[in-house]
């Protein structure tokens, strides 16, 4: 199942969301839609999403945030920049995908079909 971390007020996540939507019914996969402002993900998720993305939690954070100046977030460890993100969803970059153990941040949005494709071309 393909997953993509959404905000439905960011347009960018919109566009992903779309190009996921026809991707998924081309190729017959199942997409599941999470509103992460309103399903908050926890610190093991947020570990999960960093290892899938390789392992730059400043490419989660969202850097143009007032509280990622405040938090003093960009010298942050990754303990103390998950639990930030966990503590204030809107840090989180948006959209994020995953499909089969891999993630991309979408963004550009058509970055996601890089996963698909990625994904796609070994099954």
């Amino acid at each position: 199942m393909l997953t993509i971390y959404h905000n439905p007020r960011c347009s960018k996540s919109r566009e992903a969301l779309a190009i996921l939507e026809s991707a998924c019914a081309e190729h017959a996969q199942e997409l599941k839609v999470i509103d992460y402002q309103k399903t908050p993900l926890s610190v093991g998720q947020l570990t999960t999403l960093l290892e899938q993305l390789g392992g730059d939690v400043q490419q989660m954070l969202r850097n143009n945030e007032a509280e990622y100046a405040e938090k003093n977030l960009a010298e942050a460890d990754d303990s103390r920049a998950l639990q930030a993100i966990a503590d204030c969803p809107k840090l989180l970059q948006r959209p994020i995908a995953t499909f089969n153990g891999r993630a991309v941040i979408g963004r550009p949005p058509e970055q996601v079909l890089h996963l698909f494709k990625k994904v796609s071309s070994h099954e």
